[in-house]
């Protein structure tokens, strides 16, 4: 895809849940809330993905924030 080409769709599907992703210097990024909430079923997925942050740097001593882009991207009621 050329580098003035931004795809339009921003949802995907997997196992019938939708993934936010965003077209970010000619990559697509994923919602990690959205891909913990599609696999483990997790009723507050946000909340799970805090969790396990803090239990990797506890026993791996390793911080998966340090590894995952932050980017906008829109929530349901429209907001970013």
């Amino acid at each position: 895809m050329e580098n003035n080409q931004v795809p339009n769709n921003k949802i995907v599907l997997f196992k019938s849940r939708k993934i936010r992703r965003i077209w970010h210097e000619n990559e697509w990024f994923y919602s990690v809330v959205d891909i913990v909430g599609a696999l483990t079923d997790s009723v507050n997925p946000r909340d799970y993905w805090y969790k396990m942050k803090i239990r990797e740097e506890k026993e791996a001593e390793f911080q998966l924030s340090t590894i995952c882009l932050q980017l906008k991207l829109e929530s349901a009621d429209g907001k970013r």
